[in-house]
């Protein structure tokens, strides 16, 4: 019996139950999970399918028979332009078609709705990526989580010069963006500031600063609470980066754990990290896709026959 990929319904109920006892990870990770290891459950996943309207999440489904294959859900980004995958659950052991066609449905999904392109982030290294690659998803950065328990008594303090971020600030940091991130990054994230600004990830709920240094932004900091753990993201040149850190920890201070993302070509910040007792952990690869744009068919057009009367 063959699988078919498509869309949620309401009877995959009885299949996404169907997992004879084993559970399948989820192997997509997005920004604002990073540090812990909770994984959306496929049923939940679906659920919140049918309440599209609440949640903004697409979910697709292969099934043979009664039982599940596989599974993705996406969600958009900052805009409808770009969509992230946040949950990807490949239950065919070893049949890398199940994975592919469901990765295909999702990119045509994506590319109707709107959006010009499609990201995945998974474990490096691992078969998923493999077969991901073979779905025309192209791997363009790798990434290491850093972390480290949060001390309580440091009564860190952030500099004068960092302040919120405003209104008429987004500009700026993506001028700052162009100055920091290399070319073939940014090529998947966003050449233009359209691009860039619907690429923006979720950090969660969570607050915006920029480091303001005589009216020219030198570094952006991003910080987000969830439970025990302090997330935080730093863009910022050499020489800024003590003082982003610094304040970075000031702001997780309440928190149990403090935990970043760093890409690989972040190197000083990762080195800066360290030395401050930081660990490196997990280590994951960003895909992207472009999105499949339907066409309308052109439909030819027999010409006019007119017929005269004598």
């Amino acid at each position: 019996m063959a699988h078919t990929a498509r869309t949620v319904l309401p009877t995959d109920l009885v299949a996404l139950v169907s997992y004879d006892g084993k559970v399948y990870a989820n192997e997509a990770m997005t920004r604002d999970r990073i540090g812990t290891q909770d994984s959306p459950h496929p049923l939940e996943a679906a659920l919140e399918q049918w309440f599209s309207f609440a949640t903004g999440r697409h979910t697709c489904v292969s099934v043979k028979g009664a039982t599940l294959r596989g599974l993705v859900s996406a969600r958009k980004r900052t805009t409808k332009q770009a969509w992230e995958i946040d949950c990807l659950i490949d239950a065919a052991e070893g049949d890398n078609s199940v994975l592919m066609s469901l990765l295909d449905r999702m990119t045509e999904a994506a590319g109707r709705s709107g959006a010009m392109r499609l990201f995945l982030r998974l474990p490096a290294g691992g078969d998923t990526e493999i077969a991901s690659t073979r779905s025309a998803f192209a791997p363009y950065v790798r990434e290491r989580v850093y972390r480290r328990d949060v001390d309580k008594d440091a009564h860190m303090k952030a500099p004068d010069v960092l302040r919120r971020r405003t209104r008429a600030d987004p500009y700026a940091v993506f001028q700052l963006y162009n100055e920091l991130v290399p070319p073939e990054v940014r090529r998947h994230e966003g050449m233009t500031f359209g691009e860039w600004t619907a690429a923006q990830e979720s950090l969660g709920r969570g607050t915006q600063y920029v480091m303001d240094d005589g009216g020219r932004v030198r570094g952006w900091l991003r910080v987000a609470g969830d439970g025990d753990i302090g997330r935080f993201d730093v863009l910022g040149s050499r020489e800024v980066l003590d003082g982003l850190l610094e304040a970075a920890l000031a702001k997780v201070a309440n928190r149990d754990r403090a935990v970043t993302i760093v890409p690989e070509y972040q190197v000083e910040l990762a080195s800066r990290l360290e030395r401050l007792g930081f660990e490196a952990a997990e280590e994951y690869t960003v895909l992207s896709r472009r999105t499949v744009r339907p066409v309308k068919e052109r439909v030819k057009v027999p010409a006019a026959v007119q017929t005269t009367f004598g």
